[in-house]
């Protein structure tokens, strides 16, 4: 008997932190966002029922199973951990929402049908979005962004951050609208304090 790990161990162990590990460089790690940031953000989305909504690295899915019970919009989540994948489905069975969690990685799937796009991502991974996903939206499309800015973009709507409460500020962006210069600020959208 090997005291460290069998062969085939090592080669789960492998297979499953190669795309954890891949997932934190090309996007984000995971970092649970708060439920009160997760609504503020849904509300933001100015979300209608039907709507489709993609959250780009879902993490354990609590976005959009929100997404889906509070504003019945088509709501489906790519998450490339495995790991962060398997939490999901786990927790989706108390959820009990019509949210799709989906394992695979979002810079490869078209997302050209959305109404909104939410993404928490570091700010490379904003660039290459910019570059590479964002062109083939719709115009009218808004892009919920958690904490990173677009560099050069103009946000539609800005939601502040709010220290006591621990929320980090929010930027969203309507493609189409995103480049120019709007007359006045931003649109900021504040939450009430309690």
């Amino acid at each position: 008997m090997h005291p460290w790990l069998s062969t085939a161990e090592w080669l789960i162990a492998i297979l499953i932190l190669i795309p954890t590990l891949y997932a934190m460089l090309r996007g984000a790690p995971f970092v649970p966002t708060p439920m009160e940031e997760v609504r503020r953000m849904l509300k933001a989305a100015e979300l209608k029922p039907g709507d489709v909504i993609y959250d780009l690295g879902s993490g354990d899915g609590r976005l959009v199973h929100t997404a889906s019970r509070l504003y019945k919009a088509k709501a489906i989540g790519y998450e490339l951990s495995p790991l962060v994948w398997a939490w999901s489905i786990f927790l989706s069975l108390f959820w009990r929402s019509k949210a799709q969690l989906k394992f695979g990685n979002f810079w490869n799937k078209d997302v050209s049908d959305a109404k909104v796009i939410v993404c928490y991502l570091l700010p490379p991974a904003m660039e290459n979005l910019k570059q590479n996903i964002l062109p083939q939206l719709k115009p009218g499309t808004l892009l919920v962004s958690h904490a990173f800015q677009i560099q050069g973009w103009i946000p539609y709507k800005e939601l502040e951050r709010d220290r006591e409460k621990k929320l980090a500020p929010v930027w969203v962006y309507k493609i189409g609208a995103e480049k120019s210069a709007p007359k006045s600020k931003p649109k900021k959208a504040r939450s009430k304090k309690g």
